[in-house]
């Protein structure tokens, strides 16, 4: 009997073109917005293989809906859309895409640093809205980056690489959890609680995964030990921080700003958060380029087809 692979959306031309030539049967989810979970059961009753994105919810009803379900390949780094732990006890494989998309959201969250920082979003509908009418004084001040204090919370393969880019800004750099080598030696980083990073930093960005420990890491508490004139800046997931604690700071100017890339309850925003001229918003981008997201999609169907064929995959998680 061949087997089947569902695709709950349509990827990056590179995923497909394997797709198509892999001698397996598919059914692809051919719009951009995710299946709701009834509809989702439904398409995956007779699968074997799903290749699912961050968005879509692989719980324990979805699982037990596809009996012969053998892989879930999640074509994004982090993996909490799916329900690990009954995945293990169906000995179904979980895989997802590591490494690939590292410098490219290390890119974003410098990206979102300097535009908020250095207010560019509010700068360019300035000018767009015809205010722009000669340069002045005091007309968009921001704050300067060089010989600042950045704060990195997670030093993973993408905390490493978003901290490494400092370099060429004389930044004194500080991180928290395990010690990190590399950071030591290339940028004399330290290695600090989390209390003393937060009250000592200019910038702090997350670059930790969505675990139940991490659940508002930061929150009103947090956002009190920071300085009135620190950035936050979360490329993340958006449970870290405590969204309404969050617009709170902003609002009141606790914090100086903030630049986001993920949400609480993506794609829903906190009430008031929009709104605010000192936060730089990006629609989860992270990984998005061509050939990143190119190279994601070829690795989750190659994670997939790895286990369907009954060969070895080196990015399970499970």
């Amino acid at each position: 009997m061949q087997k089947k692979i569902f695709l709950s959306r349509r990827l990056p031309r590179a995923g497909m073109d394997l797709l198509k030539t892999s001698g397996f049967l598919t059914d692809i989810h051919e719009h951009d917005d995710p299946l709701p979970p009834k509809a989702l059961r439904e398409r995956v009753k007779d699968v074997h293989g799903i290749i699912c994105l961050l968005d879509d919810r692989i719980d324990r009803s979805l699982m037990d809906a596809a009996p012969k379900l053998e892989v879930i390949s999640n074509s994004a780094v982090g993996f909490n859309n799916i329900d690990i732990d009954h995945a293990r006890s169906r000995n179904i494989a979980v895989c997802n895409t590591p490494g690939i998309l590292t410098e490219t959201t290390a890119e974003l969250a410098w990206a979102l640093l300097f535009a908020v920082a250095r207010r560019i979003p509010e700068s360019d509908a300035y000018v767009r809205k015809g205010k722009f009418t000669g340069w002045k004084p005091m007309l968009m001040l921001g704050s300067d980056i060089h010989d600042k204090t950045l704060g990195v919370i997670g030093t993973g393969r993408i905390g490493t690489a978003f901290a490494l880019r400092s370099k060429g800004f004389n930044m004194r750099v500080l991180y928290s959890g395990k010690p990190n080598p590399v950071l030591d030696r290339e940028l004399g980083a330290e290695n600090v609680g989390l209390e003393t990073l937060l009250r000592e930093s200019d910038f702090i960005s997350l670059h930790i995964p969505m675990r139940k420990s991490n659940y508002h890491l930061l929150g009103k508490k947090e956002f009190a030990l920071m300085k009135n004139s620190a950035y936050l800046i979360n490329t993340a997931r958006g449970a870290v921080v405590d969204e309404a604690a969050l617009v709170e700071a902003l609002r009141t100017r606790e914090i100086a700003g903030a630049g986001l890339d993920v949400y609480e309850d993506e794609p829903e925003l906190t009430p008031g958060l929009k709104g605010l001229p000192n936060v730089v918003l990006t629609p989860h981008t992270g990984s998005a380029s061509t050939s990143t997201r190119d190279a994601m999609a070829a690795m989750a169907v190659e994670n997939c087809l790895n286990v369907l064929r009954g060969e070895k995959c080196g990015n399970r998680v499970v």
